[in-house]
């Protein structure tokens, strides 16, 4: 019935946006997400970098996560209406999720979408790849939702990433550009958050820090217990700091765990000296900073089962990956391979230098004047 529902909606907004695509075309790029109501990082760098490169073309943004409510939820949906606008008017968008605007609708095709996926790698399968899992979405109702439609490229930070992309959002190596994500250029760039985190957090500044990243998914809350009662073993020598997913209100980080002030992951990432995650992407801009990187992992079998997994973890990096907290905490006291890391950020982050806002203005530079010569 979902699936029907969907079907119906989709036949009405094409109708509706026929007549909206004989708006003019303008020199301008358009942003779309569902991941927050804020500009990303990356889409922060990227309109700097474009300001640079193409300081003619305007830039919208149209960010709006899903919201709770039936009366907020509608109020969503009309804003569907002026993504068409935006749509039919732009000459590139830049998307770093799924949108139902960009992929239920019949563009023109003068309009080139690239995909910015939010993440840079991917270690659990998504997209596509988890369809008809448990963790994914129905198949009937990704069909409906023209699931990954319409994008003219994707963008992958190595060629081993691009594999999972493909089957991620279906398509072939055609449509895939390598191209590391603008928060890379964040992540090498000091920005002086050590000096005002140790200014608010002085308890910090005696002992090496640690700082643990964990994924959404239903363990989290037993994951982060069992690594809170092993570290007392070595907490006399490291600071740890636990930062949950955004999206999981249950974890209860106790105190000592915490820290004072506004920092973002990347602030953190550079403020730390050790960094523990699981099946999080952000092992991969952890790898970009060349800290000594631990992944827990204590569902290992049951997460690859019920979620599925790119990257073998076991294998890839098997001196550093742990199911079990006591294993963890021991291994961090002892030395660290460092050129077994420098062998998985080259595999998967292909260009870890601070360039790759500007790399891709240039992309995207060359999309629309090149739409402007063939006009």
């Amino acid at each position: 019935m979902k699936a029907l529902l969907f079907e119906i909606l989709k036949l009405g907004l094409r109708i509706i946006y026929a007549p909206i695509k004989l708006c003019k075309t303008k020199n301008r790029i358009v942003y779309l997400s569902r991941q927050s109501n804020s500009k990303s990082i990356d889409m922060i760098l990227l309109e700097k970098a474009l300001n640079d490169e193409l300081p003619e073309a305007e830039q919208v943004f149209r960010l709006r996560m899903i919201p709770d409510g039936t009366a907020a939820k509608i109020k969503y949906c009309l804003a569907i209406f002026g993504d068409m606008y935006y749509l039919a008017t732009s000459r590139v968008a830049v998307l770093d999720t799924y949108s139902i605007s960009v992929s239920c609708l019949k563009h023109k095709k003068s309009l080139k979408v690239i995909q910015m996926w939010h993440a840079l790698g991917a270690t659990k399968k998504f997209g596509l790849q988890s369809v008809g899992t448990k963790e994914g979405r129905d198949e009937k109702i990704s069909k409906a939702m023209c699931m990954h439609k319409n994008y003219d490229y994707v963008l992958a930070p190595s060629a081993a990433t691009a594999r999972f992309y493909m089957q991620a959002f279906g398509y072939d190596s055609s449509k895939i550009k390598i191209c590391s994500l603008p928060r890379v250029d964040e992540l090498l760039t000091d920005n002086g958050s050590a000096a005002r985190f140790y200014k608010e957090n002085p308890a910090f500044s005696n002992k090496k820090t640690i700082l643990y990243l964990p994924t959404f998914r239903d363990r989290e809350v037993y994951a982060v217990n069992e690594l809170m009662a092993e570290f007392k073993d070595i907490e006399d020598d490291y600071n740890l700091i636990i930062s949950p997913h955004p999206l999981f209100s249950n974890v209860k980080v106790q105190p000592q765990y915490s820290y004072n002030g506004s920092f973002s992951t990347y602030d953190l990432m550079k403020i730390a000296d050790i960094i523990i995650t699981d099946y999080s992407a952000c092992a991969y801009e952890a790898s970009v900073l060349m800290k000594p990187l631990y992944f827990y992992v204590p569902d290992y079998e049951e997460y690859s089962n019920e979620r599925g997994i790119n990257v073998d973890l076991k294998e890839e990096m098997p001196d550093y990956t742990f199911e079990s907290a006591s294993k963890l905490v021991n291994a961090i006291t002892a030395d660290y391979d460092l050129t077994k890391l420098y062998a998985f950020k080259t595999k998967y982050v292909e260009n870890s230098k601070p360039n790759n806002a500007q790399m891709l203005a240039k992309f995207i530079s060359v999309l629309i004047k090149g739409k402007e010569a063939n006009k």
